[in-house]
């Protein structure tokens, strides 16, 4: 009779509790397998960031939330999206493109460009203002990217590996250009000096606005169903104090006080629990 390993059993609901969630309960959404065809090798930079389940939810969170002060984004949203009522499978999409540009088959991470450039056509309308907005727009593109790569890299820095090479952090927003540019991204950072830059440059293009606030703390209170609030309220602390203070300023939000502390420390044990569920380093 084959012996029955209590730590494998754990391991087994750690991460199938992961991956319900993110795929709420919809089997044709699991993750497909890592391929050794994918667009970037096994161990690279983009692999290893876009691999840490923790930091990438809260760098999710805090590219969204700068993501949201470009007026033409917060419009695309607020339009085209039912956020309000489905934040989680927004957040959720996202993940799975990510996870499918960067491990994936390269077949099928050109299959999931493909697929968001033919979403973006049909996604454009009327500012406030009366100006016009479209999701092709690549000035528009270069913000979201910019917003979610520098996002994930602080993420992965503050929470997993805070003595990352500077060669590797450069060789990250390199390897994430591809996708970029493959989406019609411009301006887009091969290294850290032109991610600051980009990211300077762009800021001229952001609005604080009542929805832009209000999407800000529709997510610092959601409360996603099947996933216990204290861990979205930890993770939702740590990305609020990642961001930039010019961008809590524009949205309203406070920079954790006190409370931040066991927030950082929550997440870090987190992000470690998970790290040894999937047998990452």
């Amino acid at each position: 009779m084959a012996r029955i390993d209590p730590v494998e059993i754990l391991r087994g609901k750690i991460v199938g509790g992961v991956r319900a969630a993110f795929n709420e309960g919809n089997h044709d959404a699991q993750p497909r397998p890592p391929s050794d065809d994918a667009l970037f090798a096994k161990d690279s930079p983009i692999r290893l960031v876009h691999a840490d389940v923790v930091a990438m939810m809260v760098g999710g969170m805090r590219g969204l939330f700068l993501q949201m002060l470009h007026p033409h984004a917060l419009q695309g949203v607020l339009d085209f999206s039912n956020f309000r009522e489905d934040m989680h499978g927004r957040l959720s999409r996202t993940a799975h493109f990510i996870t499918d540009t960067t491990f994936a088959h390269r077949d099928v991470a050109m299959a999931a460009i493909e697929r968001v450039n033919r979403i973006h056509k049909s996604v454009g309308g009327t500012l406030p203002d009366g100006s016009r907005y479209s999701a092709t727009d690549p000035r528009t593109l270069a913000w979201v990217h910019v917003a979610e790569s520098t996002s994930f890299l602080s993420a992965y820095l503050r929470h997993v590996r805070p003595d990352m090479p500077g060669g590797d952090q450069d060789e990250y927003y390199a390897q994430f250009a591809q996708i970029a540019r493959a989406l019609g991204a411009d301006p887009v950072p091969v290294n850290r000096r032109e991610a600051e830059a980009i990211f300077h440059d762009l800021r001229d293009d952001l609005r604080t606005s009542p929805e832009a606030r209000e999407v800000a703390q529709f997510v610092v209170s959601a409360k996603p169903e099947g996933a216990p609030p204290a861990v979205q309220a930890v993770l939702a602390t740590e990305a609020v104090a990642l961001l930039p203070p010019f961008a809590r300023s524009m949205l309203g939000l406070e920079r954790p006080g006190l409370s931040g502390i066991p927030a950082r420390a929550v997440t870090w044990g987190m992000g470690k629990t998970l790290r040894w569920a999937f047998r990452q380093n």
